[in-house]
Formats: C-alpha cells, structure tokens, sequence
C-alpha cells in the first residue's frame, strides 16, 4: 500500500473536520440548539393533590386536570361545546370506565392540543356525556411527548 502526500493531507483534513464538528456538538452547538426547540411547559400541583394544566386546544383555553392512567384526552360535554364541539347523540358510542363508574363517550379528534409551547397536532379525544367533572389531560396527548416528569409542586412537560 503507497500513499502519497496529497491524499494524506486529504485525509488529515478529513479528520480534523470531523474532529470540529464533534467537538462543536459537544460543546452544545447541535445539542443546545435541539435542547433551545423543546419548550418546557408545566402543570402545576393544586392542593387537592392533582396536577392541572392550562391548555389551549384547537386555539382556545381549556384547564385540564393530567391524568397518565387516561388514554386519551378526555373533554367534559361543556368544555366540548365551548370549543365548538357538539357530537351527536348518537357519536356517544364508546363506553368509558371511570372512577364515578361507567359513562358514554364520543370520539373526536383535535385538532391542536397545547401546554405552554409543548404542541401536539392531531390529537385522539373522547366527548364524555356527563359523569366527569372536569376534563383530563390524557396518554393521546402525553405520550406524543418527547418527555414529562413530575416534582412534588410541578409536571414538566416537552413537546
């Protein structure tokens, strides 16, 4: 095997920038770049003990109580019908079990769900025909999610 001197100054700066780029990533170049696009919203800590949510959906404010053992995004009939969403009776074709016990649902999907920047589009819903007090914040749109964790005062959440 020959190499000459041209393609082992080829090769050298080759190496050297490759050996730049990773340095610049580990520096936060890449890294802090794609860390400064994920934006961190919270849920707070109420003291009935339950993490609540300020969303907007499709555009509108809705206050969500974060429920990870929901699978879906769940809206009480009220929050539906301020957001414009009116399924019919007969949509009431899924059947929930809740803690109060079982109620009817309707299956919708929203257009945008959002907690302080953390967006997720497309997002897989259920109408709930009474029996919730108050809609959840479910796994449809959690799990979308790059990550959440909780601390005793707060949920964090990254979109």
């Amino acid at each position: 095997m020959r190499i000459d001197l041209s393609s082992l100054g080829v090769l050298s700066l080759a190496v050297a920038s490759s050996l730049s780029v990773l340095w610049w990533m580990d520096m936060g170049g890449l890294r802090g770049a794609a860390q400064a696009a994920e934006v961190p919203a919270a849920a707070v800590r109420a003291a009935d003990g339950h993490y609540w949510a300020e969303a907007r959906i499709d555009g509108r404010p809705v206050r969500l109580m974060v429920d990870t053992g929901a699978s879906r995004v769940v809206l009480t009939r009220a929050d539906a019908a301020a957001l414009g969403i009116e399924p019919s009776a007969d949509a009431y074709s899924t059947s929930l079990a809740t803690a109060a016990g079982p109620v009817r649902a309707a299956p919708v999907r929203l257009k945008s769900v959002a907690v302080a920047g953390a967006r997720v589009d497309q997002v897989e819903a259920l109408v709930v025909d009474h029996g919730l007090p108050h809609s959840l914040l479910g796994m449809s749109y959690l799990g979308r999610l790059s990550a959440f964790t909780a601390t005793p005062t707060r949920l964090t959440l990254q979109g």
